[in-house]
């Protein structure tokens, strides 16, 4: 078994109130979710206006195939052009 496990991080522009930070993050979010089938959530910074680290969760027996997903996970994240990606990291993690 591997549990595949990725950090994002976005930079959020002119955003001024934890309410508009929570429109986009939500997006960001559901939008994965309902596309890719997958674990997703906003994982630190949550009271920081202008960032958002979202955590991305998948399981599965290979790990190719896990690191395949993840990268199009993120890709389509940032593919919505609703923040700008600053970095991602990803582990691939054999149980």
């Amino acid at each position: 078994m591997t549990v595949g496990v990725a950090l994002v991080v976005f930079r959020l522009h002119d955003i001024y109130s934890l309410k508009d930070k929570r429109r986009i993050v939500k997006s960001l979010v559901e939008k994965s979710r309902n596309r890719f089938n997958v674990s997703v959530a906003e994982v630190s910074d949550q009271d920081v206006y202008q960032q958002a680290s979202i955590g991305i969760a998948v399981i599965g027996n290979d790990g190719r195939v896990l690191n395949s997903l993840l990268d199009r996970i993120i890709d389509f994240m940032d593919s919505l052009g609703l923040a700008e990606m600053t970095s991602r990291e990803m582990e691939l993690i054999n149980i």
